[in-house]
């Protein structure tokens, strides 16, 4: 490690500035501070030390993705050769998924990483190692067959919009992930929202539509079992599809305090509570679902464990965390049943409760003080009392 460290340093001496390749430094600090010990760190004073900085947080991040990402891989190649009628054994399943993701996740880095270091050059910054999992979001939650030149435009314009213009990383109140897709939805719908979109290379006549999609339409007996669902044996973007894997990652991130279990735990019963309100008054063909098979659905699961606890995008105070939480879970599953245009409502309601969370912030603090300057005047007030008694 001490000679790896060594050669980084003299290669390092290329990147300053007045050297050929300085133009480049801020995609060398990138890299060098991604993979190494950032060279910049505290010497003295009153600061806190930790082991756990932003680096190890998102290689955290990066970890509990493992689970959802490997079984998507698998996943693809699955639904295509089941597509196919064709019989294919469990690595050729793989392998067909890695080489549909490698691309995707190729041109993700390549275009949100240019973007990211000519910002950080411009403004004589360190890139931020958060497009690192953004990166890695992006193509988990995107059809495996979509236009690698729709992935590179969403991407560049997430990470301009959403993310740059604000100042870069821990400035953006949006997630850019989430803006990624979103932007592709409503610029190419029909890249992203056709029911042929969802199984890769499949051939014509052979609808590949996810559960939710069939559920929107009405197709209510061609419904997976419970037990798909959970597995994620079921037509669907990379991310989404197997419950279980999604529940492994949330357990790491839980148990690393990466990820606010509170979140996590609203945004599901946001949802349990709206979809059983459906399923007492609605009457379309969403609502005849049960409630708990809403959380099985679509991405909100993906959603509520790996979009909606962003630390960046999130609320911070605690009661906040639930009540926006539980508003994602409601917003969800309102946007899913009444919405016909859009059934997958997770994403947009996370931008929505994004653009709100310094608004719920900011009420839960003020309603705060005033419960203890109410408390400090009715002591005050009692405490005077008791002086005039003696």
């Amino acid at each position: 490690m001490k000679q790896i460290t060594n050669w980084s340093d003299k290669l390092g001496k290329h990147f300053e500035e007045g050297k050929p390749l300085y133009p480049f430094k801020s995609l060398y600090d990138a890299i060098d501070t991604f993979l190494l010990t950032p060279k910049t760190v505290t010497q003295r004073g009153a600061h806190i030390r930790d082991a756990v900085d932003m680096k190890r947080i998102l290689i955290t991040v990066m970890i509990a993705l493992l689970p959802p990402l490997l079984f998507g891989l698998w996943n693809i190649g699955l639904q295509h050769y089941r597509a196919l009628g064709v019989e294919a054994t469990f690595w050729q399943q793989f392998g067909y998924g890695f080489l549909k993701w490698l691309p995707l996740v190729i041109v993700t880095y390549v275009s949100g990483l240019t973007a990211e270091v000519i910002f950080a050059q411009w403004r004589k910054e360190e890139v931020s190692e958060g497009f690192f999992v953004t990166g890695m979001l992006i193509p988990m939650i995107l059809p495996p067959d979509i236009p690698l030149w729709i992935v590179a435009l969403g991407t560049l314009f997430s990470v301009i919009f959403a993310k740059e213009v604000f100042g870069g990383t821990g400035y953006n109140f949006l997630n850019p992930a989430i803006v990624t897709r979103v932007f592709i939805f409503f610029a190419y719908p029909s890249v992203i929202s056709g029911d042929n979109v969802w199984i890769a290379g499949q051939p014509d006549g052979i609808s590949g539509a996810t559960p939710l999609a069939e559920a929107a339409m009405g197709n209510l007996a061609q419904m997976p079992s419970i037990m798909e669902l959970c597995i994620g044996t079921i037509p669907g973007s990379i991310g989404e599809t197997s419950k279980i894997a999604i529940l492994l990652g949330a357990i790491l991130l839980v148990y690393t305090g990466v990820a606010s279990f509170k979140i996590m735990i609203s945004v599901v019963a946001g949802g349990l509570v709206t979809g059983l309100l459906f399923n007492i008054f609605g009457e379309a063909p969403l609502t005849q679902i049960p409630f708990y098979e809403h959380i099985l659905l679509g991405g909100f699961l993906f959603g509520a464990v790996y979009m909606a606890t962003d630390p960046v995008t999130a609320t911070q105070t605690e009661k906040g965390k639930i009540i926006y939480g539980f508003l994602i879970g409601v917003l969800a599953i309102l946007i899913r049943m009444i919405n016909k245009g859009y059934a997958e409502g997770m994403m947009l309601a996370i931008l929505f409760m994004n653009i709100m969370a310094p608004l719920i912030d900011h009420i839960v603090i003020r309603l705060n003080i005033r419960k203890r300057q109410k408390r400090a005047v009715l002591v005050s007030t009692q405490s005077r009392q008791r002086h005039e008694e003696i």
